[in-house]
């Protein structure tokens, strides 16, 4: 009997055949032009590209929102599915991409590192987070998850002629491999539960058991445990701060954004649709990862006095935040979760642009001491920075307060007090931290060397990903918070 192998929709997976066809053309040109083309061509080259698969992930949203042409579906022998959910994480990648390679194209020129690789490595990257979005089985999640993950390996140690950098990817690496084998152990343990890895399958059948299996149980801690990686929850958070310290600053932003959206699109799809049925099993799970993140991110990153660790730990205390939503397991929950996410892209990219710039030469100045006296030297950018870090801080008129404010709510929709009130106190502390980077942008100025003798440039591409960052974060909190908000439900509603 010959082979039958499945019928390939091309459509239905068009943005991520647009991201991975075009890192092989960008490798094939850097690889073979006789004459090296100026870094800026290979930044234009991958923001058209990410622009093309958002245009085509912005077609699959109409389809599936106006209901017609299948609406949402699944293809490719049931192994992908098209729907809000896996568009809206399609968009939202493609646009973090276009922000990371325009902050990244002036670093890449100083640093005098070569562009092209960079650029495809990306690209690969974020079509590997588009996969893990878009997956509707448990394998294709980890094949999404290699491929996301063995870039960011390379592209953490980037900076090769930085000790730091080659230290960060080598840890990445290593504490990667084993959350891969982890979560591939929780494959297997869901696989021997359910007999099968399909997550509509293995819904099916948990909707007809009666009881809970012990092997699913360990499934649940298994996978809650690869991934809690790659969002970066606590206890799995211990890379964090030394791979987002060490690797070259775009990296960081782009990684913080990108790989925490990807690991909680496979969470989310995972946890609240596919193991719904049995929420009670994993919800204690996910309250105690929820808390210790908020507070462990919350409390450490005020001590810190590099301005990279204390993000670092930031971004840790906001996956504590998102997975309040997870944790309510509701619609409103789910809604919460993906509009924190929306804003977080934009907050954490913008936030650090501004360190990239400061950073200067050799990526080396982002110690507290190099922000002094910075709304004095170069306004803009603290007026931009202090944006980004009070919306982080969750202050109103912000996209940060409404994000906190929808998990929070959703939480307490969902009766679970106790986290709504954990969540709002450690907002508190959050606060301190990022308040103090603001009092030293703009009240220890006479400690500033104001004849600097490399004073901080602001290329054009960075300054438009700037830009772009915070208005997005003013606009996402107040003109338009109703309709994003509305496109977070819809990508929560319109799933199969």
């Amino acid at each position: 009997m010959p082979l039958e192998l499945p019928r390939v929709e091309w459509a239905t997976i068009l943005p991520e055949t647009i991201l991975v066809v075009g890192a092989m053309l960008i490798l094939l040109g850097g690889a073979l032009l006789r004459r090296r083309l100026p870094a800026w061509v290979w930044t234009v080259a991958s923001i058209i590209i990410a622009a093309g698969a958002m245009v085509s992930a912005w077609d699959l949203w109409r389809r599936v929102s106006h209901n017609h042409q299948g609406g949402a579906h699944t293809a490719i022998a049931n192994a992908v599915v098209v729907d809000g959910f896996s568009v809206y994480f399609a968009l939202l990648t493609c646009g973090a991409v276009i922000l990371a390679a325009l902050m990244a194209d002036s670093y890449l020129r100083r640093e005098r590192l070569n562009a092209p690789e960079f650029h495809v490595l990306m690209l690969l990257s974020a079509s590997g987070a588009l996969l893990m979005a878009a997956a509707n089985d448990l394998i294709v999640i980890f094949l999404g998850l290699e491929v996301l993950s063995i870039a960011l390996y390379v592209l953490a140690g980037f900076a090769q002629r930085r000790a730091v950098s080659r230290e960060a990817a080598m840890k990445y690496f290593v504490l990667g491999a084993f959350s891969s084998a982890i979560f591939l152990y929780g494959v297997a343990l869901a696989y021997g539960a359910t007999g099968s890895t399909n997550l509509g399958e293995i819904a099916a059948f948990l909707r007809a058991s009666v009881s809970t299996h012990a092997v699913l149980l360990g499934a649940f801690a298994f996978l809650i445990v690869g991934l809690g990686f790659k969002i970066a929850a606590v206890p799995f958070h211990m890379w964090t701060p030394d791979v987002y310290q060490g690797s070259p600053t775009p990296v960081t932003g782009f990684m913080a954004a990108v790989a925490k959206a990807a690991g909680f699109a496979a969470l989310l799809r995972i946890f609240f649709s596919t193991f719904g049925t049995h929420r009670l099993d994993w919800q204690p799970l996910i309250w105690a990862l929820a808390v210790l993140s908020i507070l462990v991110g919350s409390v450490l990153a005020v001590v810190q006095t590099d301005v990279k660790r204390m993000l670092a730990y930031s971004s840790i205390s906001h996956a504590g935040y998102i997975l309040i939503g997870l944790q309510a397991a509701t619609v409103r929950g789910l809604a919460g979760s993906l509009f924190y996410l929306l804003a977080y892209t934009f907050m954490v990219l913008g936030s650090f642009g501004i360190v990239t710039l400061v950073a200067r030469d050799g990526d080396a100045r982002t110690g507290l001491d190099a922000y002094r006296g910075l709304g004095q030297r170069r306004p803009g950018l603290a007026l931009v920075f202090t944006v980004l870090l009070l919306a982080q801080a969750g202050v109103p008129l912000t996209s940060g307060f409404l994000a906190k404010f929808y998990v929070i709510s959703a939480a307490v929709e969902a009766h679970s007090y106790a986290l709504a009130i954990i969540a709002m106190l450690a907002a508190v502390i959050a606060a301190f931290f990022y308040l103090r980077v603001i009092v030293v942008m703009y009240m220890a100025g006479d400690e500033a060397d104001t004849a600097d003798a490399d004073p901080i440039r602001v290329p054009f591409g960075a300054g438009l990903s700037l830009a772009v960052s915070v208005v997005a974060t003013v606009i996402i909190g107040t003109i338009l918070a109703g309709p994003a908000f509305d496109f977070a439900r819809h990508a929560s509603i319109l799933r199969l």
